[in-house]
């Protein structure tokens, strides 16, 4: 179905949103065909708030393709193009870019289930309380890598869930805030987190004395078009950056890392989660194995930190 069936002629874009809009942010790096999916998931939204779309190429090998291009005949979609600098130059660039009252991020591999911008319109409206918002992640079970990514998701949700209602996890692929709570020059992300960027967010919401609220009916699905190998891969080298990012929040002092206790907590109800046919135990093996990998990354990454600044310290002393 091309963009004009779902939307028609491409209508004016007013260059003043109204009261309340949404501007989602999207960074990629040369993820069009699964950018071209998002878009499709935004066209298809039906009734819900006013919204536009801010896509922020991070240097991608080759420009926006044609596929991408005509989907400004069915969005407000703005295109931008940036020297590769990293998803949190790409988004702070969104910022600057956007003009709606709630700032929406989205990754590239996302797709917005049906009603889930009108599900975050009512929940936002209605919870003047809060600044910032977490939708519901859910993982596409139709391969094995999909489903552990789903039963990842779903119980670090349902771990770290607030009686109040809000969520001590932050993950950009569905997050959204109040402009009024970005810092004005639109630098939300810190250009020094390469990975984990969301993480320093986390940190920064807990050291405000605020948590994003928990949003269960505005669910975005992550897609991992990824077989077991290159998944663990990718998780492995992703743990070890992010160590980085970890070790910077840690010199804040801010808690941000499930105790020992939670961890284990939640890896039983991944597990008893496996159960359903939905998912299987195939997948829990799976999951069980990423994490594993993915924590061995993470203390070697913190090893090799504390002996970079043993050698650090050592050579001052002698100087």
């Amino acid at each position: 179905m091309s963009p004009e069936t779902l939307a028609g002629p491409k209508a004016e874009v007013s260059t003043t949103m109204p009261l309340f809009a949404i501007s989602i942010i999207i960074a990629v790096y040369n993820d069009w065909m699964r950018l071209d999916s998002c878009l499709r998931s935004l066209a298809e939204q039906g009734n819900g708030p006013e919204f536009e779309v801010i896509v922020v190429d991070d240097g991608s090998n080759d420009p926006a393709p044609e596929m991408i291009r005509h989907w400004e005949q069915a969005l407000p979609l703005t295109m931008a193009r940036q020297s590769h600098a990293g998803i949190s130059a790409a988004r702070n660039h969104g910022i600057q870019l956007s003009k709606g009252s709630v700032l929406l991020f989205v990754d590239a591999d996302c797709r917005l289930q049906a009603n889930c911008l009108a599900a975050l319109e009512v929940t936002i409206a209605s919870s003047p309380q809060h600044n910032s918002f977490q939708l519901r992640l859910i993982g596409d079970c139709s391969t094995l890598v999909g489903r552990s990514e789903h039963l990842r998701l779903t119980s670090i949700q349902k771990q770290m869930l607030q009686p109040d209602g809000s969520l001590r996890y932050l993950n950009t692929a569905g997050f959204a805030i109040r402009r009024s709570s970005v810092p004005a020059d639109g630098g939300l992300f810190d250009l020094d987190a390469v990975r984990g960027e969301d993480t320093l967010v986390l940190a920064d919401l807990v050291q405000r004395g605020e948590l994003p609220f928990f949003v269960p009916d505005a669910v975005v699905q992550h897609h991992i078009p990824l077989s077991v190998l290159r998944c663990i891969r990718k998780d492995i080298r992703s743990a070890f950056i992010e160590g980085g990012t970890y070790a910077l929040i840690a010199s804040r002092q801010i808690k941000i890392r499930m105790s020992n206790r939670e961890r284990l907590q939640m890896l039983r109800s991944m597990w008893k989660d496996a159960k359903q046919p939905s998912i299987g135990r195939s997948a829990g093996l799976v999951l069980a194995l990423r994490q594993l990998l993915g924590r061995t990354s993470s203390l070697v990454y913190r090893v090799l930190h504390r002996r970079a600044d043993f050698r650090a310290e050592r050579s001052s002393s002698v100087n």
